[in-house]
């Protein structure tokens, strides 16, 4: 047998995926809910990308009260870099949406389209791992963080210890993973 070729496939997956079967067992209003979730993560996608898209060309969106609008002005007027991968190994690196670091002050916003409420916790994890790729001390600096969501703006300042215990973690959990890789 020769196979159709569906090299225009190849790496995407279908919403009725054999690989996420689950969907067997959903009765009309639960694949009505699901269609809805999917189509509203890649709105979110499309969202951070156009974002991206606007900070990287430096096109300022109008001054309103909607997140998307206060995200982008704000990275602009911050001067801010969109989508750095802060790294530390290949078990533990992420993708900030902004980040700017000047003069001492570590700055790291996060853009959330969907409706669950978000956590400041993402974003420690980003300045743990901005502080373990670049070798600076938490306490040294001071750190903003901010989350955009639902047309409004939460601030968080984190403790340097709270930093520094999970800079300690990644360096712990990323030796186990190693040694598990190892005797594996």
């Amino acid at each position: 047998m020769i196979f159709n070729k569906r090299y225009d496939l190849a790496g995407k997956h279908a919403f009725l995926s054999p690989s996420n079967y689950s969907w067997i067992r959903y009765d009309d209003q639960k694949l009505e809910a699901r269609y809805y979730t999917a189509k509203a993560a890649q709105l979110g996608t499309d969202l951070h990308n156009f974002a991206h898209d606007a900070i990287r060309l430096g096109i300022k969106m109008p001054k309103t009260k909607k997140t998307l609008n206060m995200y982008v002005n704000d990275a602009l007027g911050f001067k801010m870099e969109s989508e750095v991968c802060l790294y530390y190994s290949e078990n533990c690196f992420g993708h900030a949406d902004t980040i700017c670091f000047r003069n001492n002050f570590l700055r790291i916003h996060d853009l959330k389209t969907g409706i669950t409420h978000a956590s400041h916790e993402q974003l420690e994890v980003y300045a743990s791992l901005f502080c373990l790729e670049y070798g600076i001390d938490p306490y040294s600096i001071d750190i903003e963080l901010r989350l955009y969501q639902s047309d409004e703006i939460r601030v968080f300042e984190p403790h340097p210890d709270t930093i520094a215990n999970i800079m300690d973690k990644i360096v712990k959990f990323d030796i186990a993973i190693e040694a598990l890789k190892e005797a594996s």
